[in-house]
């Protein structure tokens, strides 16, 4: 266990020294709050940005503090993936072409302890970045919009949490197959985009995937009720998970076998 935890705090301060944990809560909220902020100041923009006829009424509908929250969902589910798999993708991939891993598996270190330290402190890490975003997203709706209840905030992060994890361990995973970290990016975004894309086609033999988690989250939001097919996704999420982290463990030692 100590080892397990020297090789965590590791992480740690290297995402420090790195500004990991810097410019990815920023960036993160950024986009997150950039949903409630833009839909509340749509009509002035659209004003500004001018080319309309003289006496025009700009009248939107004002979505509900849900539809905002959701919509901010999505926002992270397109531009969050892609920021998420690559502030992932360097972390086994770096260390190996630098050398650090041979220095590091010399001393008496497991593959499941290192995987493990890099699964825990990434997934602190990432899961810290969307808190803190959602967090502003859901402070700013309330002030600007109509207020959403504490238990349905929660309920949707928790659920949405799922997906992040979901990225963390195929990145991961990516790590240990490829090299170069173009290849892991590559890889981990073309698994993901077909998850998602499958999960968006086939939604009746796709209840399992945890690609649903946005979905299930958002229809939290707007009608406070869960789908039915929650138990199903959040149990199959949980096998998913381990199955991608033992086949993680798997492929690392492969690797340091040669």
């Amino acid at each position: 266990m100590s080892v397990f935890l020297t090789l965590v705090q590791k992480e740690w301060i290297e995402a420090w020294r790195d500004k990991k944990w810097v410019w990815l809560p920023i960036v993160i909220s950024i986009l997150a709050i950039s949903q409630p902020l833009s839909q509340y100041y749509m009509p002035q923009i659209l004003d500004m940005a001018g080319n309309l006829p003289e006496g025009t009424v700009i009248e939107i509908p004002v979505p509900t503090g849900g539809e905002v929250l959701a919509g901010t969902l999505g926002q992270l589910g397109i531009m969050g993936t892609a920021i998420f798999v690559l502030s992932v993708m360097g972390s086994i991939a770096y260390e190996r072409n630098s050398g650090a891993l041979s220095l590091v598996m010399a001393r008496p270190v497991q593959a499941l302890q290192y995987i493990a330290s890099k699964w825990v402190a990434n997934a602190v890490i990432l899961l810290f970045s969307f808190a803190l975003g959602y967090g502003l997203c859901y402070y700013y709706t309330n002030i600007l919009f109509d207020r959403v209840e504490l238990k349905t905030f929660v309920g949707s992060l928790a659920v949405y949490s799922i997906w992040i994890l979901f990225i963390l361990s195929v990145t991961l995973l990516g790590g240990t197959l490829f090299k170069k970290a173009g290849g892991i990016a590559g890889g981990s975004l073309v698994v993901i985009a077909a998850l998602s894309l499958g999960s968006s086609l086939f939604p009746k033999y796709m209840e399992w995937s945890p690609a649903n988690a946005q979905s299930q989250a958002s229809h939290y939001l707007l009608t406070g009720t869960w789908e039915d097919s929650l138990t199903i996704m959040l149990i199959a999420s949980v096998f998913l998970l381990a199955g991608l982290f033992s086949l993680t463990v798997y492929s690392f030692k492969r690797y340091e076998s040669y």
